[in-house]
């Protein structure tokens, strides 16, 4: 089975209701909106505030937790997509909330910028990308938030917050990875590098040769990662390295492509998976990687989808599973068809044994109280959250409950 197809798509969204990508979260929300421009988003919001109705907001739905569902008004942000301006200058852009990642490339591209790094799914919004804390790997490589440098934030009351990285930088780190608690952001200000080409590189090797070879791999790439098949007990690895080279010097070479980084990083995904994935302190990846496999391996033989594992460089965000300290992120996966709790709950055990922190927008189990010790800012976060948005209403249940939020 390949896992690197060639598309995933997105949610389904209609006039009668909403459903993931996966299918696992659906519901029907009172309204969904399209607003075509910020004055029209905070229109909508203050309304709906005013009439006690829940606000959340939907991407592409590649959340398998229920963040963003709601009976109240669900806000689709598929008609404030583009980039409003770049300063080559300061390698800067200002990108309409709703604009798809795939959509960013090219353009970015003419100017001869890119973004430092991104996640290997490259349909989802780049709001929903900030907000839930999706990342890539490289151990030099924070998660996409933190290419942040600036937003304007819609608050319940209708009002437009401005947040930048010299003016507000506590309340920028507080909104970077916020779900949608703070409130909807209508355009984000993205910090960018010159344009560059990697160099793929793709092979398979033995589990433990894959394992002994681990530190070495990490350190000589800017990106590496690997993907543990575990019915046949080996690992497909990728490493990816900037070059100057041009791509027809790897033509021909099983494994390798050359091309600019927005074309190398996104991976495809035609099959439908839920998925849950933990970020742990770096030096406990290897330990808690062989935990999870010897855990696989005993008792869920019939489990055939692969693990993945990455690098993931600290970061300031508040709630950003890598905030202060340098991790190692490893995904579980399992058929869509199939009911992935039981064994997902049995691995989370392996996680949390290891210190680690869930990805907001994939599944686990952790309540308020145990978030609470997991994040330094916690508490502030929840002081932030209820001054900007004192009736909740961009808390659903869901969030309710995760956050404590009365």
């Amino acid at each position: 089975m390949s896992f690197r197809p060639t598309a995933v798509q997105t949610a389904g969204m209609a006039d009668e209701g909403w459903s993931n990508f996966s299918g696992r979260v659906a519901f029907t929300p009172q309204r969904i909106a399209r607003p075509k421009s910020e004055a029209e988003l905070r229109a909508g919001v203050r309304e709906a505030a005013s009439a006690g109705r829940t606000v959340r907001v939907a991407g592409t739905g590649h959340s398998f937790t229920p963040l963003v569902q709601t009976d109240g008004l669900l806000v689709s942000l598929d008609d404030l997509q583009g980039i409003e301006s770049v300063d080559t200058a300061k390698r800067e852009a200002v990108v309409r909330a709703g604009t798809k990642l795939h959509a960013l490339g090219e353009p970015l591209l003419a100017h001869g910028l890119a973004m430092q790094n991104m996640g290997d799914v490259d349909v989802q919004a780049l709001a929903g990308a900030v907000s839930t804390g999706t990342h890539g790997t490289g151990p030099g490589l924070a998660n996409v938030s933190s290419q942040l440098v600036g937003a304007r934030l819609v608050l319940a009351s209708g009002e437009a917050l401005e947040l930048t990285a010299d003016g507000d930088p506590d309340r920028l780190d507080a909104a970077r990875v916020s779900l949608g608690l703070l409130g909807i952001f209508s355009t984000l200000t993205l910090r960018l590098v010159p344009a560059y080409r990697l160099h793929e590189r793709v092979w398979r090797a033995d589990t433990e040769a894959c394992l002994a070879e681990l530190d070495a791999n990490i350190a000589r790439h800017r990106h590496f990662e690997f993907w543990w098949y575990p019915h046949r007990d080996f690992a497909e690895q990728k490493a990816l390295q900037p070059t100057d080279a041009e791509p027809e010097s790897v033509a021909g070479r099983k494994g390798e492509r050359i091309d600019w980084s927005a074309r190398i990083l996104p991976s495809v995904r035609e099959l439908r998976f839920n998925e849950m994935e933990y970020s742990v302190p770096a030096e406990a990846g290897p330990e808690c990687f062989r935990a999870v496999r010897e855990r696989m391996r005993s008792r869920w033989p019939d489990v055939v989808w692969p693990v993945e594992y990455r690098t993931l460089g600290a970061d300031s965000a508040w709630l950003s599973t890598a905030h202060r300290r340098a991790s190692v992120a490893i995904s579980l996966h399992q058929d869509a068809k199939l009911d992935p709790d039981a064994f997902f709950a049995d691995c989370e055990a392996v996680f949390r044994a290891h210190e680690g922190r869930p990805h907001w927008g994939k599944l686990h189990t952790c309540t308020a109280a145990e978030l609470a010790r997991l994040y330094p800012e916690w508490e502030r976060f929840r002081a932030l959250r209820s001054e900007l948005d004192p009736a909740g209403t961009f808390a659903n249940p869901y969030l309710r409950e995760l956050f404590g939020i009365a």
